[in-house]
């Protein structure tokens, strides 16, 4: 039975990664020219106007808020539109009434996510390596950050993937949820720039405690504790893992 169930975890897994790198010149090098982009007008011309930021070059400083939100925008849109698509085209039902359980599908798709969001987080380091000195100040913190967020962005964008009733659907979160929260989670700026209260208000954005941990993987420096930020991300993919759970073992937006 187990290796049943590691055949469908491997075929759902597989199907997703050959979806996007079949389309890699869509899904892989559009982020890596934005991001590019980012460089070079806030690092390179705004960034010398700035000067220092947390003790670092403005380039060096905004360098792994960029990979995180590729990897946070790509994974998310990875199982989105892969699973509103399998919805959509009524194949997900056949999945559903196989004999696997809803717990391997939604691992399969997960992975998808996270498979896409790491590949892009890859690429944009390497470009970063043209604009900035690449350094890890701890290689172990990057990659448990990099992973625990795409997998919940992928559980997250596997949940809109269910109440969308049409490909806009699948647009509206990440156009008035998830780019407000990227932008406004540190990114660009340390919360130490803000006023005490702007502070406290910055500490509800889920997004912050990403980005500022995966700072500190690669610089060394954060404005958040990396343990407090640690379990704030863990803390919303137990939620978000169980609410997938409970949506697909009731078939809610699948089962019409």
């Amino acid at each position: 039975m187990l290796r049943q169930f590691w055949i469908a975890y491997l075929t759902i897994t597989r199907k997703e990664i050959y979806r996007f790198m079949r389309i890699w010149v869509q899904t892989i090098i559009p982020p890596v020219v934005m991001v590019a982009l980012y460089f070079i007008i806030f690092g390179s011309l705004i960034g010398q106007r700035i000067g220092e930021m947390d003790g670092m070059v403005y380039m060096d400083f905004i360098m792994p808020g960029l990979v995180m939100m590729s990897i946070i925008t790509n994974s998310y849109g990875n199982v989105v539109s892969s699973f509103y698509g399998a919805k959509y085209s009524r194949h997900i039902e056949e999945l559903q009434v196989a004999p696997v359980p809803n717990l391997v599908i939604l691992l399969g798709f997960v992975t998808g996510g996270v498979a896409r969001g790491i590949c892009v987080g890859i690429a944009v380091t390497l470009v970063s390596l043209l604009f900035t000195d690449f350094s890890v100040h701890n290689p172990w913190v990057v990659l448990l950050v990099a992973v625990l967020t795409s997998c919940l962005f992928a559980l997250a964008g596997l949940i809109n993937a269910i109440f969308a009733n049409s490909f806009d659907d699948i647009t509206i979160i990440p156009t008035f949820v998830l780019t407000p929260l990227t932008y406004l989670g540190g990114i660009f700026y340390s919360i130490r720039m803000l006023p005490e209260f702007w502070q406290q208000v910055s500490l509800g954005n889920p997004i912050l405690y990403m980005v500022n941990s995966f700072r500190y993987g690669f610089r060394g420096s954060s404005d958040i504790e990396l343990l407090t930020a640690l379990g704030v991300i863990g803390f919303f993919i137990a939620l978000l893992f169980g609410i997938c759970m409970y949506l697909l073992d009731r078939g809610i937006g699948i089962r019409q």
